[in-house]
């Protein structure tokens, strides 16, 4: 819990709120014309909408789901709109 969750890649938020149901407190992050990437169920936001990020520049806090709960991220890249497999976008650790 609170561990720092990170931009994938650069560029501008375009939500960070929560209110969309299901997924906490949330950031997306709009990176060019067709990827945006997600962060869901942080227990802190770091990032406001409008806001200009880098890549690997703290945008949430780690939360969960719910209270109690385990700590989990809700990740996931979508390209024109439709979720796609993140791991061959990712650098290699």
């Amino acid at each position: 819990m609170g561990q720092p969750v990170t931009a994938s890649e650069a560029g501008r938020v375009v939500y960070a709120g929560n209110g969309l149901v299901g997924y906490g407190n949330l950031v997306i992050i709009k990176h060019d014309q067709s990827y945006l990437s997600a962060y869901g169920y942080n227990s802190k936001l770091v990032v406001s909408e409008g806001d200009t990020v880098k890549r690997g520049e703290v945008v949430a806090r780690m939360g969960s789901p719910n209270s109690g709960s385990q700590p989990v991220l809700h990740f996931e890249i979508r390209r024109q709109g439709k979720p796609v497999n993140p791991l061959p976008l990712l650098p290699r650790r």
